[in-house]
This record gives structure tokens, C-alpha cells and sequence, in this order.
């Protein structure tokens, strides 16, 4: 932002300039002409640069609140207590138990990454 209106500056600097060398070479007229150009271009850089950092900070600020509420909202669900969903009632018939899994045997790579674990 700083060299963007450090450059604004030098232009309306040069602009300023290139008016004065103009008045001293062309007639009242083309003084009178260059005066209000000079002035719109300076009212267009004032324009184009005030309220583009106006709108950059007020984008910035709304940034910074939306990553707040974002961050709130996150905290807020991790701390709410996990919910289980309810377990619906298995019907087994009379004489019969439910298949349930056999748990695996224990490899040696188990085996190690456990011992690995525990130092």
C-alpha cells in the first residue's frame, strides 16, 4: 500500500511538472486545459487508491471476524459431548447366538509394533 501511494504521489509530482512546462510553452487556452486535466487525473488517483484501501481494510476486518466465528464454532462442537446413535435391539431366535467375530491371532509384526509402542 505504502509504494502504491508513493507511486500516486510521484505521478501527480510529475503531472504538476509536465503542467508547468506546458503553460510555459502553449497559450492561456492550453493552460486552462491542462489545469483541469491535471485535476482529474489527480481527483481519478484519489478515487482508484482511497477507497481500494479502504475496501482492502474493511475485507481484512470481515476476514478476521469470519476466522474468529469459524474458530468458536469448531471449539464449540469439540466440546460438546460425543453422541452415540441409539443401538436398535437384535432379534436372535431361540437356541441361536449371534456370529461374532473371532479375533485375529497376533503377528510378529503386532507383536513389534506394540514393544514398540510401550518404550
Amino acid at each position: 500500500m505504502l509504494e502504491g501511494a508513493k507511486a500516486a504521489t510521484e505521478t501527480v509530482d510529475a503531472l504538476r511538472v509536465g503542467a508547468a512546462t506546458m503553460k510555459a510553452m502553449q497559450s492561456n487556452d492550453a493552460h486552462c486545459q491542462i489545469i483541469e486535466l491535471q485535476y482529474y487525473s489527480a481527483a481519478t488517483l484519489m478515487m482508484l487508491t482511497r477507497p481500494w484501501m479502504r475496501s482492502m481494510s474493511r475485507l481484512r476486518t470481515l476476514e478476521a471476524e469470519l476466522e474468529e466465528l469459524e474458530g468458536a464454532q469448531l471449539e464449540e462442537q469439540l466440546l460438546q459431548p460425543a453422541t452415540t446413535a441409539p443401538v436398535a435391539p437384535v432379534h436372535v431366535p431361540a437356541g441361536r447366538q449371534p456370529n461374532r467375530p473371532v479375533p485375529a491371532k497376533p503377528t510378529a509384526e503386532l507383536a513389534a509394533l506394540q514393544a514398540e509402542m510401550a518404550l
